[in-house]
């Protein structure tokens, strides 16, 4: 029987201190999310970061924490609701930290009699520290506990036509009755070193003048070029004008270079360019989450307020829209050919 494996980020299991000290201590020594040595992975967090910033990330989770739970695990369940409607195979949510085991995922599939899972991670762009590392924690699993279990594995969908056009919908029906300046798009930002690390030919990134506008093989594993690609096709398709939107780059760590522009940066030069109405959005999630409600739609508002804008409008992420719970499943029937 086939099954469908559908893997978000994931989410401490309250706004409590420990639970999110434990959450962060999962995430942070992911050897793809922080790609240095195991020992210095082992000072950083568990001696300096798990002695600080759970306390501090307590108080933003308690901004955005719902009645019902973390907005990302909420939202991906309602997700998880409709697609198991739309399906007449089993279908599984799992989460790449936290309570909700990817290995939990893979067994409630192999008790309903599956053996062959379609697994989708929620990630539209190829990152070493997202999609990456859920494919790997995918294969581990399998290898360590379900031999019998065959995997296929959805690609970074980041341009694909009709995720494309989901995209570009929700985002014109968000500012349709909006008078805006500018759009701008805010992907979650990534080391430069995780860019070189993923160029499978160890020549481009970096390396070539314009490497994201060069073609290359380095492409299908560049987060940057996977970013400004779904920019430019969304741009097209709503016919936006190239000095009415740009791109940015938020969420980052300090003592090593990120993807630049910064959001806040590129707020506050907005703003002070004379650009009064924003519209803001985040294409690198396809569910709200801490980075946007918190980050973004509030602390985004009040930078850019700050800097001498006038109206900020965010637009939410795909959620667990009806038209994005339709086009997962029809990319299951598809690959799995069940139609």
């Amino acid at each position: 029987m086939k099954g469908l494996l559908l893997i978000n980020l994931g989410s401490p299991d309250s706004t409590s201190i420990p639970d999110i000290k434990r959450y962060l201590d999962e995430f942070l020594m992911d050897k793809r999310v922080i790609g240095k040595s195991y020992i210095f992975r082992w000072i950083l967090v568990k001696l300096v970061i798990l002695n600080i910033r759970p306390r501090k990330s307590a108080k933003a989770y308690k901004k955005i924490w719902w009645k019902e739970g973390s907005p990302l695990i909420v939202l991906s369940r309602r997700l998880f609701d409709k697609i198991t409607k739309l399906l007449d195979i089993p279908v599984s949510l799992a989460m790449r930290y936290g309570s909700i085991t990817i290995k939990k995922g893979i067994q409630e599939l192999e008790d309903n009699g599956v053996k062959d899972i379609l697994v989708l991670p929620l990630y539209p762009h190829y990152a070493m520290s997202s999609y990456e590392t859920v494919v790997e924690k995918v294969k581990e699993e399998v290898y360590e506990n379900f031999p019998n279990i065959k995997i296929d594995i959805v690609p970074p969908f980041y341009n694909n036509s009709n995720y494309i056009d989901l995209l570009s919908s929700k985002i014109s029906f968000s500012i349709k009755d909006i008078e805006y300046d500018h759009i701008l798009f805010s992907y979650h930002g990534i080391p430069v070193s995780h860019l070189k690390i993923s160029d499978p030919t160890n020549s481009h990134c970096y390396k070539v003048e314009n490497c994201c506008s060069v073609n290359s093989l380095a492409h299908k594993t560049c987060y940057k070029h996977q970013c400004l690609e779904t920019t430019r096709l969304v741009t097209e398709k709503l016919n936006i004008e190239k000095d009415k939107y740009s791109n940015s780059f938020q969420s980052r760590l300090p003592n090593e270079p990120w993807l630049k522009p910064y959001t806040d940066s590129e707020l506050e030069r907005l703003a002070k360019s004379g650009k009064k109405k924003l519209v803001i959005i985040t294409p690198a999630f396809v569910t709200d989450c801490l980075e946007t409600l918190e980050e973004i739609e509030m602390e985004g508002k009040e930078e850019f307020l700050e800097a001498g804008g006038e109206e900020y409008t965010y637009v939410p992420c795909l959620n667990d829209d009806d038209n994005w719970a339709e086009l997962i499943s029809s990319w299951t029937k598809d690959y799995l050919k069940l139609n």
